[in-house]
């Protein structure tokens, strides 16, 4: 066996191989505008893909990016967390961000007010008209 039997390196370079277009019903490539970040480019199109219906072409309804796009998130817990990020962030060079200003999260209205779970086990109103 040759080393070339083993590499599938096209020829002429950027092209695929016959072999490769006659075994494949489609292939196509993408990546994002700059090629900086095509995992997140890839998680978002495969997003897209998820709610696409097969049946056509045409755009799906979902933002084409999340609000934290190609950014790293930082989470402080505490007002100290908090200035320690700004600190790093003024001290590095980076392209960032305060979305959300540091204050003391709240829940919302509907947190502990009914459990999910609490009539699980109590027979419906359905349940006791069978019964009968």
């Amino acid at each position: 066996m040759r080393i070339s039997d083993l590499l599938h390196e096209s020829t002429p370079a950027g092209k695929p191989r016959k072999g490769v277009v006659a075994s494949q019903k489609g292939v196509s490539k993408s990546r994002d505008v700059g090629g900086y970040d095509r995992v997140y480019h890839m998680n978002r199109l495969l997003m897209a893909a998820g709610m696409a219906d097969g049946q056509s072409s045409a755009p799906v309804d979902m933002d084409s990016a999340s609000w934290a796009e190609k950014y790293n998130t930082m989470h402080p817990y505490t007002k100290e967390e908090d200035m320690m990020f700004q600190s790093a962030m003024n001290t590095v060079p980076t392209d960032h961000k305060q979305v959300i200003p540091w204050s003391k999260s709240q829940e919302t209205d509907t947190v502990g007010k009914v459990s999910p779970v609490a009539n699980w086990m109590k027979p419906t109103k359905e349940k006791k008209a069978k019964k009968k």
